[in-house]
């Protein structure tokens, strides 16, 4: 059967691609998830249109984090917390706290799933982060850490 993809599959085929598959496999996997569609010429066109409007808004959106990765790369964010015996915070200082801290910066909301850190930082000191904006753009920040005298 052939059909075309609406969604990326992996290990099968990028959306758009046009490609023959197994009848089952489209009729009881493809088809219901809305992954692909059978090949018609009013499909096709209008899938095309689809996603030539998706590559355009990825361009602005490309374009949108090129600009924010200029005004990030560099920084340096500096947090205060309590500490405690051995330089360890009471507490930490996690991706939600640099997010919004980068975004008071820049002037617009950053994902704290955009934040690569593996674990909150519980140290006092400097530590780096990655901002992982999108693929290829991933502007380093620096986070600075220091003791809160209470």
């Amino acid at each position: 059967m052939k059909v075309i993809f609406l969604q990326d599959v992996s290990d099968k085929a990028k959306a758009g691609e046009v490609k023959e598959v197994a009848r089952g496999y489209a009729k009881n996997f493809l088809l219901p998830q809305k992954l692909a569609t059978p090949v018609t010429p009013t499909v096709m066109k209008q899938v095309e249109l689809r996603l030539r409007r998706e590559r355009e808004q990825e361009s602005l959106d490309q374009a949108k984090f090129v600009e924010l990765a200029g005004l990030v790369e560099g920084r340096e964010l500096y947090f205060e917390a309590r500490v405690g015996t051995g330089d360890r915070l009471f507490g930490s200082v996690t991706a939600a706290d640099i997010a919004e801290e980068l975004g008071q910066i820049v002037g617009s909301a950053i994902d704290k799933r955009k934040i690569a850190i593996d674990k909150p930082l519980r140290e006092v000191g400097s530590h780096e982060v990655i901002v992982k904006l999108a693929r290829g753009l991933e502007p380093r920040v620096r986070v600075v850490i220091e003791a809160r005298n209470s």
